[in-house]
């Protein structure tokens, strides 16, 4: 039996895997870009700043994944054997990417943008929400497909500290040497991988002809 009959064989099982490991990547993903948008504004906004907030996300990518679980779990509060763990672990690998779309989303509009704003009366607030970062949501968009793809790797090796999801497989092949589950858990997940960017590409393209598009 291969792996595609292992998994019709242990549907009910392999479904509920996919599922815990799409809703620790939704659910990372989201908190994520909730933290890493304000501070990649923040990055901007206040260029002092900018530096700790860089490098603080640029040193977090390089934990190996492994070992940032390993920290994480004796801390209290946010550590433990579980998902709650391992979402945390992807919220921080998530950041980097999402700080630096935003930074660079934002860096990337044409001063004369914001001078023509601040010339129409708007706050700083008003020119945010209504001129900067409509102009640099293709790039935030950018930041976070990386993101994503990143969450959805990374996520299998969250059932190392009893997470769940696709994980899972990969691990108990390994520990078998059994080839049909490692594929059982990788290849779901690099789908998933596929799907999410393709998907949030799509998307990202869609908005960038939305807004390129002139009035008649």
């Amino acid at each position: 039996m291969g792996f595609l009959g292992f998994l019709a064989a242990n549907r009910t099982e392999a479904a509920r895997l996919a599922l815990e490991h799409a809703g620790m990547v939704t659910l990372s993903t989201g908190v994520a870009v909730a933290i890493g948008v304000p501070l990649g504004i923040l990055a901007v906004r206040r260029p002092a700043h900018e530096w700790w907030i860089l490098g603080f996300a640029n040193l977090l990518q390089t934990i190996p994944s492994l070992a940032l679980f390993g920290f994480l779990i004796p801390l209290p509060y946010i550590g433990g054997i579980g998902a709650r763990t391992a979402i945390v672990a992807l919220v921080l690998y998530a950041l980097l990417p999402i700080i630096r779309g935003t930074h660079a989303g934002l860096l990337s509009i044409d001063p004369a943008v914001r001078e023509a704003a601040i010339a129409m009366g708007m706050d700083s607030w008003q020119r945010l929400r209504d001129v900067e970062l409509p102009l640099a949501f293709g790039v935030i968009l950018s930041g976070i497909r990386v993101a994503t793809v990143i969450s959805v790797g990374v996520a299998t090796i969250a059932a190392a500290i009893g997470a769940g999801g696709l994980g899972v497989y990969i691990f108990r092949g390994v520990s078998m040497v059994d080839n049909r589950l490692i594929l059982a858990g990788a290849a779901p997940a690099a789908a998933m991988a596929i799907a999410a960017d393709l998907g949030i590409g799509a998307l990202s393209r869609r908005f960038s002809r939305a807004t390129n598009r002139t009035p008649p």
